[in-house]
């Protein structure tokens, strides 16, 4: 169905009690307000639901107060409405027991007429720009409807102000939502001490701080419970252990540095969620036997956990443990139980020593693994090949030794491989190009790796971070690298890696279970215009390739000029010979080059010069010549972008270039300094000209133009003529 439904007017049925328009793509002009269209209002009409669409001003709500009566459930939820709610949709539509307005973009402060609504159960107006002081909406508004009002949702809007404790005449409520505000101040027991039947409680991501004496018992047992950023601790919420029903918990963020009592870990053999990452929490966890039907997610990372990690949590979809103290991986995976739903184990940045376990085919679903930054050492073992559906391996920052497991060809459907930071020695297999042909991240650098690069590698054409940099490679480099078609689209098409990486896939859910909440966050470090930075899902953002500090011979294949793509290209350090491709300006998503500390000879192509977005270029140390171009952003660029090349000139590197020496010099000559004789003598000077010119062409202007002055004149030199020559003789 499509807007043009209401062309010319849509007539509602007599008996029509629901309608659900919900996706149609529905305009602000789908909805007329002629005089014949208000005609044909419906009090019938009991349910009507215009989700998902287009609508965007207040017509609609105008269109409503004229064409149902008796209108019960409304939704209008993500749609893009802007500007204030009108004042007027309290009055007319005070029939409503159910208002969804989320996921819009609605401004201004919340009518307080929806606390005077009184038949309204269920009110959603969440991820909106609505302000204001949250008190303020709950002191003007009468709340007729306190005894069944039961769903209040306002997250993630821009209210502020603290929360009052008239919230508590809303006793009857279910469901609480304000997080993602900017609500301040204490939160104690007696803003909570009604809500009997409250069920779902969300205060995350605001500055409040609650304060339960440690005694309290709650009048409610919760379902799920959102307190990130609370400021809970720096003690364990003891009142926790009154709840047995929780399903979701978030204590994530609240400086607990404490211990986390025996009792609360059986807590999770009903949950689906649990988060207590980023406090410092101080303990082991026991090795108990527990039963996790739920396949929960459990992200314990950023805190001080300790000793090993018990084998129950096995039974997790998803475990998040890094940045603690953990120590022992072995007796957690190889104790002969099975994780059939395992697909997330994050225990980077831990305290993890030894050589790599060899039981691998316990955890055989797992689709991202991080070992990162702990202290292994020895080979990768042949079992770890036994992850065939494996998507991100991350083995970085470790001691690891030997060449690479030939096993882990089995793992096909890697798009991201990270071994860098270790001693991994011998040639990269030619599987990685014949196998992994999904990869789009291979991270290899700093190891002992040696050989030439093969051209296996030109198979991957996802590939769009390839850093092999600070290895022994050598040979040249392939000319085939024109095959690196994800390299050559400007465009970034991360549509399907996103799908892998937050789990947007059928065939997850029904592997690893319904409740995963987010899968793995790729997570890589890159040297990136020459600094070392971390990054976020990088693939999303950039196109690099890293050769540097190898032994890499000939000329760079001018092929290079295919991947148009490139954002940063780094062949530094190594021993390249020949011109700088000219085919380089083809290059225009350039940011940073560096060619530097190679034997790179002729002149710098000027079409370098014509990349808009080059910011880095590092030339240095090579045998170039010639002129450096000039140009642009090129004048920018420092000395020691150009310097060690000996047959350099410009003015980058103050030096004259051939053929410029006498317009340089006097360019660079400064003017003599006057003194009081130069001005004399200027003067004088002036004064001789001007005398001449007036003196000769006063006296003999006239001579020459004028006939009778002219005969005049020579009759006087005749006569004066005669007298001398008689006065003479």
């Amino acid at each position: 169905m499509t807007s043009s439904v209401f062309q010319g007017g849509f007539n509602f049925s007599s008996k029509l009690q629901n309608l659900d328009l919900q996706n149609c793509s529905l305009t602000d002009g789908s909805f007329p307000m002629s005089s014949s269209f208000i005609m044909r209002s419906s009090s019938s009409l009991v349910s009507l639901d215009l989700s998902s669409n287009l609508l965007k001003s207040s017509t609609i709500f105008y269109w409503l107060f004229n064409s149902t009566t008796n209108l019960h459930n409304l939704l209008l939820n993500n749609n893009i409405l802007e500007g204030p709610i009108p004042d007027g949709f309290g009055k007319v539509m005070n029939s409503l027991e159910v208002l969804y307005l989320s996921d819009n973009k609605l401004q201004g402060e919340i009518p307080s007429f929806f606390g005077n609504m009184c038949a309204l159960q269920r009110l959603d107006l969440s991820n909106n720009k609505l302000n204001g002081e949250f008190s303020s909406f709950f002191r003007n508004s009468s709340w007729c409807n306190r005894d069944i009002f039961r769903m209040l949702r306002l997250s993630y809007n821009r209210l502020t102000g603290m929360l009052p404790k008239s919230i508590g005449l809303l006793s009857e409520l279910e469901y609480l939502n304000l997080a993602g505000n900017s609500l301040e101040g204490d939160v104690t027991e007696s803003h909570l001490s009604n809500f009997s039947k409250l069920k779902y409680l969300r205060l995350s991501g605001n500055s409040l701080s609650l304060k339960f004496v440690p005694s309290w018992v709650p009048p409610f047992q919760l379902i799920q419970l959102g307190l990130r950023s609370c400021e809970l601790g720096p003690t364990f919420p003891s009142w926790l252990k009154t709840q047995s029903s929780l399903y979701e918990l978030d204590i994530s963020d609240n400086g607990i540095n404490d211990s986390v009592p025996d009792w609360f870990w059986n807590k999770l053999q009903n949950m689906i969620l649990l988060n207590m990452s980023h406090n410092y929490i101080i303990s082991a966890i026991p090795n108990i036997s527990l039963k996790l039907p739920n396949r929960p997610s459990i992200l314990l990372n950023s805190n001080q956990f300790e000793g090993k990690i018990p084998s129950f949590l096995l039974q997790a979809s998803e475990l998040m443990l890094s940045e603690n103290n953990f120590s022992d991986l072995f007796s957690f995976l190889c104790d002969q139980s099975t994780a059939s739903n395992l697909a997330t184990l994050d225990v980077s940045r831990n305290q993890i020593k030894g050589q790599l376990p060899d039981c691998w085919k316990s955890v055989k679903q797992l689709l991202f693994l991080d070992l990162s930054s702990n202290k292994l050492s020895g080979k990768i073992p042949m079992s770890m090949g036994a992850l065939v559906n494996m998507e991100a391996l991350v083995l970085r920052n470790n001691g690891l030794m030997g060449e690479l497991p030939s096993s882990l060809k089995n793992c096909s459907s890697l798009f991201m491989l990270d071994l860098s930071e270790n001693m991994l020695s011998g040639p990269i297999p030619s599987w990685i190009g014949e196998s992994m042909h999904q990869l789009i991240i291979l991270n290899m650098r700093g190891n002992h790796l040696s050989g030439n690069l093969p051209i296996h590698l030109c198979y991957l054409n996802r590939i769009q971070l390839l850093d092999l940099s600070r290895n022994n490679l050598s040979r040249g480099i392939p000319t085939c690298l024109k095959n690196w078609t994800a390299m050559s689209e400007q465009s970034i098409n991360s549509s399907d890696t996103l799908s892998h990486i937050y789990w947007n896939n059928n065939t997850y859910f029904e592997i690893y279970g319904l409740y995963s909440f987010g899968g793995y966050t790729l997570d890589i470090t890159w040297m990136w215009k020459g600094v070392e930075r971390g990054f976020k899902n990088p693939e999303l953002e950039l196109k690099s390739i890293d050769l540097s500090s190898n032994n890499l011979m000939g000329e760079i294949p001018k092929e290079v000029g295919y991947l148009l793509g490139l954002v940063s290209l780094n062949l530094s350090r190594n021993n390249l010979s020949g011109e700088i491709p000219s085919q380089i300006r083809n290059l225009s998503s350039l940011e940073s080059v560096d060619l530097s500390r190679n034997h790179i000879s002729g002149r710098i192509p000027s079409s370098l010069s014509e990349i808009d977005y080059l910011q880095k270029l590092d030339l240095s140390h090579n045998s170039l010549s010639g002129r450096i171009p000039s140009g642009r952003h090129f004048e920018t660029f420092e000395a020691s972008s150009f310097e060690g090349n000996i047959d350099l000139c410009g003015e980058q590197l103050n030096k004259t270039c051939s053929g410029d020496g006498d317009q340089t010099t006097a360019e660079h000559q400064e003017p003599p300094v006057k003194g009081d004789d130069s001005v004399f003598y200027e003067g004088l000077y002036i004064s001789l000209g001007i005398g001449y010119f007036t003196g000769f062409w006063g006296l003999l202007g006239p001579l020459l133009l004028w006939r009778p002055w002219r005969i005049a004149y020579i009759r006087f030199l005749n006569r004066l003529t005669d007298y001398v020559y008689v006065w003479l003789w």
